[in-house]
């Protein structure tokens, strides 16, 4: 059977289901006044929380460091166990464990690498994964990529969780939880008290992608467990990525040394790769600089996401419960969420429509996600152009 005999069918199904997905051609730098398509629009569908992706102290940096340090490259050469572990990514390890608290990280040139790295590594056979419903796509393939056996519980269920983690007690079986810390198609935040509890209450060990969190979150930006008010304890596994509110790129896992030592002898998406640019180090670098002096840019996110939120709720959208920069507007059908997108951009917003299998059937969305660069104007622009099409439509 041929390619084209396999797949043309599957692919011309998912145009008819509404479930195609094509990539925008982006021609302006990332930030709310976008060219997307070739369409002058405010882009509320970045995960750019802070508006760190266009700023000018991280271009300076990078200016700076090109013109003054010889020993710097933009490729790396190699693995960073080979020669590609550079004095900028080891300092920016050591920089990001400080800011933390925590006793090492390790970089990684994606999140979805880390959280394959992390399940697969640490993860044998006879124990159990037990994962949200709801979990990112990253950590459902890391879970199966691993020996583990993998059980999910219903989405924040504490209760179906406190079962399933008798039930490997009850096996003598090592249990891994496994969540979200912000979820992504969502917006709610895993209750990481609770888990926290559970977790050493049952020797479990606590695995949380704080993907969405880590600077957007908290006093200082540290993300979900800054949050609560929560320090990760030895048995905690945490990751965060850096393309969203640092507006660079790659990700990091942070908890102990002996759990960073074994990701560095055995994890094979960290052993078996080039190390990321040396240029994108020293702009993460510089990046966490602002984020530990952004608590302006998280209060004046905040006060963008009450003020869409309050909007939302007066012109009678439906709304998913969420505090954090990630607003889904709920409409049900694949076919709605297209056609609301597509009107949102003919009046110049690109808001994304989310649809299965990236959430469940019947519950496809708008995912506007706000920054702290959007402006109060925008933003009403934004409910006003929906509270057009909502007029127009039968959802």
């Amino acid at each position: 059977m041929s390619i084209k005999k396999r797949f043309q069918p599957r692919l011309e199904q998912r145009e008819a289901d509404y479930l195609y997905r094509r990539r925008p051609l982006v021609f302006s730098a990332q930030q709310p006044d976008m060219n997307i398509n070739g369409i002058e629009c405010i882009n509320f569908s970045s995960n750019d929380y802070l508006g760190l992706a266009n700023h000018p102290q991280i271009k300076q940096a990078l200016i700076e460091g090109l013109q003054t340090q010889q020993d710097l490259s933009y490729g790396s050469g190699a693995a960073h166990l080979v020669t590609g572990h550079h004095l900028h990514h080891h300092l920016l390890e050591d920089e990001l464990a400080d800011w933390l608290g925590v006793e090492r990280t390790l970089l990684f040139s994606t999140g979805y690498m880390a959280n394959l790295a992390v399940q697969q590594t640490l993860m044998h056979a006879g124990d159990i994964i037990l994962a949200d419903k709801l979990n990112h796509a990253s950590l459902i393939d890391g879970a199966r990529l691993s020996e583990a056996d993998f059980k999910r519980y219903p989405h924040l269920d504490m209760q179906a969780l406190e079962r399933r983690l008798q039930q490997a007690q009850a096996k003598h079986s090592q249990a891994m939880i496994v969540t979200d810390g912000v979820f992504s198609m969502d917006g709610d935040i895993a209750p990481l008290k609770a888990m926290q509890q559970l977790a050493q209450k049952y020797q479990a060990w606590l695995f949380v992608d704080d993907a969405h969190g880590i600077g957007a979150l908290g006093e200082h930006g540290k993300g979900c467990f800054e949050h609560f008010g929560l320090q990760p304890d030895e048995n905690t596994i945490l990751v965060g990525t850096l393309g969203k509110a640092f507006g660079t790129s790659g990700a990091f896992v942070a908890g102990s040394s002996v759990l960073i030592e074994s990701l560095i002898q055995f994890a094979r998406p960290y052993i078996y790769t080039t190390a990321m640019p040396q240029l994108n180090a020293l702009a993460i670098r510089e990046a966490l600089k602002l984020v530990k002096n952004g608590q302006a840019s998280r209060e004046t996110l905040q006060q963008n996401i009450k003020h869409f939120r309050e909007g939302a709720l007066q012109i009678g959208l439906q709304l998913w419960p969420s505090d954090t920069a990630i607003q889904p507007i709920m409409l049900g059908k694949s076919d709605t969420a297209v056609e609301w997108s597509e009107a949102l951009k003919q009046a110049g917003f690109w808001v994304t429509a989310i649809r299965p299998p990236t959430v469940p059937q019947n519950q496809a969305r708008l995912r506007v996600t706000l920054s702290a660069i959007h402006t109060p104007e925008q933003i009403d622009q934004l409910l006003d152009a929906l509270k057009a099409i909502q007029s127009t439509s039968s959802v």
